[in-house]
């Protein structure tokens, strides 16, 4: 098949520090690629590994995480 493959998903340009959970605070120096982002309101809110694994039904209901 000729399709090209989608392109690496890019950090949100107009915050160029460190990515924080959302949920709890928690900080990291790059790109962690265990951590869950999610569009809400049209920006990008990251998850940590321990948040998104204590929402995951939220999460995968698609709930905005004001809900949760």
């Amino acid at each position: 098949m000729d399709q090209k493959t989608p392109d690496a998903a890019q950090l949100d340009p107009e915050n160029p520090g460190p990515i924080t959970c959302a949920r709890c605070g928690t900080t990291a120096d790059g790109p962690p690629p265990t951590w869950t982002c999610s569009v809400e309101n049209g920006a990008r809110r990251y998850f940590c590994d321990d948040c998104a694994r204590a929402n995951i039904r939220a999460i995968e209901g698609r709930l905005d995480s004001s809900w949760w």
